[in-house]
């Protein structure tokens, strides 16, 4: 109980001091208006100085009173049906699928020779395994197939994570 009156005579300590720093800054100002020439009021005055307390400093209904904020309760989400019900929400998001036969180095002046009808010669040889990426990150391989006249890959292989992550850093 001394513990709460001496939080009440603490908060009306500070708020004195507070009217008080007011009142300095209203007479400092009122001076500067004086030497421009300026008036003021006697009644404006003394009605912009008179504060009500709630408009400084609110305070609480009852001292010493902690208000809990109200929260939302959320409830458990129904299991999703699906291969991978916690990823719906992400089964629509378009990606860039790659298919690679092979590469090969050249410098410029052999890239400024080539014509229509040139070969270029790639590092893989006939039969070997395509390599499929999805957003420029390899993700399978597979081998070349047709299908009503339109190529295709057929996978023969997915790349695990332990593999793709042994590739970021080569």
């Amino acid at each position: 109980m001394e513990e709460l009156k001496e939080n009440q005579t603490e908060s009306q300590d500070t708020q004195a001091t507070v009217e008080e720093d007011i009142m300095a800054q209203w007479e400092e100002a009122l001076k500067e208006a004086g030497a421009t020439g300026e008036t003021v009021e006697e009644g404006t005055v003394s009605e912009i100085t008179q504060e009500s307390p709630s408009e400084t400093s609110p305070e609480p209904e009852t001292p010493g009173m902690v208000e809990s904020p109200k929260l939302e309760e959320f409830k458990e989400a129904a299991p999703k049906e699906g291969p991978h019900p916690d990823l719906e929400f992400i089964l629509d998001i378009p990606l860039e699928v790659s298919v690679e036969i092979g590469r090969t180095k050249m410098i410029i002046n052999d890239l400024l020779k080539l014509s229509q009808g040139s070969i270029i010669e790639l590092n893989k040889m006939a039969g070997e395994p395509v390599e499929i990426f999805v957003n420029g990150k390899l993700m399978a391989r597979g081998e070349v197939v047709v299908v009503n006249e339109r190529f295709g890959v057929r996978l023969t292989e997915i790349i695990s994570p332990q593999e793709r992550i042994k590739k970021l850093g080569e």
